[in-house]
């Protein structure tokens, strides 16, 4: 839950490859690429054995499915059910390993699309989530990779409105990369697109956030695009990220240690809420080091304050490492991200 609150900034002008865990199963399943078809056999969650075709990362095959809760289980592919979730998240996990949920539709609910809870190993790929609270939220978790999803108009209220918030996720092989994300005005309700709150991954294996498109942001005064540290952490790292008029901020760090955001695009037109591209301040409370910043493009207009506003260091922050190398005033705008982001319905 981000409880970090980031209002009234002021003003400052400023002139991989990715681990894809593919987990053993019980049963194989469609092909996670978003990018290629093919075909295969799975299990859905009703246990009935299926095999469908996938095209440009669209599977046409859902069954149609009450919300799925499970707890204690392991070696599962969840695979092609098409659920609205009402009043509860579309997929609970609680204690379970190993899993799989892949080329599902989860739409229409006023809780998660998907809800972990202390579990591991879990892969989230290639799936449509719409209108809900939340896309997906892990909780004291470790190894989750959400990779190759589409997602659009989260709900929120707050603290919800994430299309990803990981929550006390600790380890390696963690990772949200190569997702869609889109909320578009007035059918949404958003706070932070991607949020990393008191997560730590590894040294040698931080948390990965890569290759994802996030656009649209708003009405919130808080909520952005990505943000790291909320409340501590430490080894996440943010690259090759592309963010159109995301919220409030673009990118940001809020304190932990050992974090970087880096070879990322941000853009913003002037928004009655848009503030900053992207900022380094230590709110947490707790010491805060190891922040590097670098090589990131922005073009970010503030509506709040106006004029152009890209960069800004709170009050006691530290100057991160590579902080000189970002180049504010980017020659970017909006095109940045194709017209059409959201492919799967």
């Amino acid at each position: 839950m981000k409880l970090t609150r980031y209002v009234n900034l002021n003003k400052l002008k400023s002139g991989l490859a990715v681990f894809l865990m593919i987990p053993l199963f019980y049963a194989s399943s469609c092909q996670k690429d978003a990018t290629s078809g093919s075909t295969g056999n799975g299990l859905n969650s009703s246990g009935q054995n299926i095999s469908g075709t996938t095209t440009g990362g669209t599977t046409t095959l859902f069954t149609t499915n009450q919300p799925i809760s499970l707890n204690g289980k392991s070696n599962l592919v969840i695979i092609g059910d098409s659920i609205n979730g009402g009043a509860l998240p579309c997929i609970t996990l609680i204690n379970c390993s190993n899993i799989r949920i892949t080329h599902c539709k989860l739409i229409n609910s006023s809780n998660e699309g998907i809800n972990l809870n202390n579990c591991s190993m879990v892969q989230i790929d290639s799936n449509y989530i719409a209108n809900v609270s939340t896309g997906i939220y892990a909780l004291s978790s470790n190894s989750i990779q959400v990779i190759y999803n589409q997602m659009k108009n989260m709900q929120g209220p707050y603290p919800k409105g994430a299309f990803v918030q990981f929550n006390q996720v600790s380890g390696s092989n963690n990772s949200v990369a190569f997702n869609r994300l889109e909320n578009i005005a007035g059918q949404s309700n958003p706070e932070d697109a991607i949020s990393m709150y008191k997560s730590n991954g590894i040294a040698t294996n931080p948390i990965l956030i890569n290759g994802n498109w996030i656009r649209g942001g708003g009405p919130s005064l808080t909520g952005g695009g990505i943000m790291l540290g909320d409340n501590g952490g430490s080894y996440e790292v943010a690259t090759n990220n592309i963010l159109v008029n995301p919220g409030q901020y673009g990118m940001a760090v809020s304190g932990g240690n050992n974090m970087q955001i880096a070879n990322n695009e941000i853009y913003s037109a002037s928004e009655p809420f848009s503030n900053v591209g992207i900022y380094y301040w230590n709110q947490s409370g707790l010491p805060s080091s190891g922040i590097k910043i670098d090589s990131n493009k922005v073009n970010f207009t503030s509506g709040l304050y106006g004029g152009e506003n890209d960069f800004y260091l709170g009050s006691g922050s530290a100057t991160p490492i590579g902080w000189n190398t970002n180049f504010g005033g980017a020659n970017i705008d909006a095109t940045i991200l194709p017209a059409t982001i959201i492919t799967n319905k």
